[in-house]
């Protein structure tokens, strides 16, 4: 993966990975990397899927996954959020985020095939998925970071790709000139990992020559209340 534009940043193949690491990658992945920014780090693995793979999964979340466009308050107006989207996971897995709470469906099939590859390739255990439905470059989602309680203190979160390629956006909540720019094409897997949910926040942007829609399907593990700091 080439950044788009960034502050220096390290990359190192996922055949080199310092012992001490989490993630126990499949060493048919060669071309995965591991990007270190300043206080966060990100492993990119840009075909954790096939092409047809690829294909299929992204036919069956635009035809069987059911989708919803929920609402947020902001200044005391609602505004519809712009995208679509859905959240599966095990029982009790609930999750909230910008005043809407979210309770999970059960897993359909492809999505626990997604996820069983997802945990080979990164060697954590999740127990939810965030799906989102960009239409088009119309929909997208603004600055955030995904640090709600629910998910601990150093949450990983882990990105699929299907679909149109897009940018993504990351900058640092302290130092201004800290930046990065990806673009997440099909069948790829992003890892946000170790403090970068503490000290970054992200976004997908509108591109208005995008017409092709996108399912981003992004993992976690939520946290019962008793496994909290």
């Amino acid at each position: 993966m080439i950044p788009d534009n960034s502050s220096p940043i390290q990359t190192t193949s996922c055949m080199t990975l310092p012992a001490t690491s989490q993630f126990v990658l499949d060493a048919d992945f060669a071309a995965a990397e591991r990007l270190t920014l300043p206080d966060g780090e990100l492993l990119y693995i840009p075909q954790a899927f096939s092409t047809l793979e690829a294909q299929g999964f992204l036919e069956h979340c635009l035809r069987e996954l059911p989708w919803r466009q929920d609402s947020i308050r902001i200044a005391g107006k609602t505004i519809a959020v712009p995208r679509l989207q859905n959240w599966f996971g095990d029982p009790g897995a609930h999750y909230s985020y910008s005043g809407i709470t979210l309770a999970p469906l059960p897993w359909t099939d492809p999505l626990l095939e997604i996820k069983a590859r997802v945990e080979s390739l990164c060697g954590v255990n999740f127990n939810s998925v965030l799906a989102n439905h960009y239409r088009d470059g119309q929909d997208s989602v603004s600055w955030h970071s995904d640090d709600e309680s629910e998910l601990g203190e150093h949450p990983v979160i882990a990105s699929v790709s299907l679909g149109a390629s897009r940018r993504f956006e990351l900058r640092h909540r302290q130092k201004s000139s800290a930046s990065q720019r990806l673009t997440l094409h099909h069948g790829s897997l992003l890892v946000m990992l170790g403090r970068t949910q503490e000290f970054w926040v992200h976004r997908v942007p509108k591109e208005t020559a995008v017409q092709a829609p996108r399912i981003n399907l992004t993992f976690r593990r939520i946290l019962q209340r008793s496994e909290r700091a």
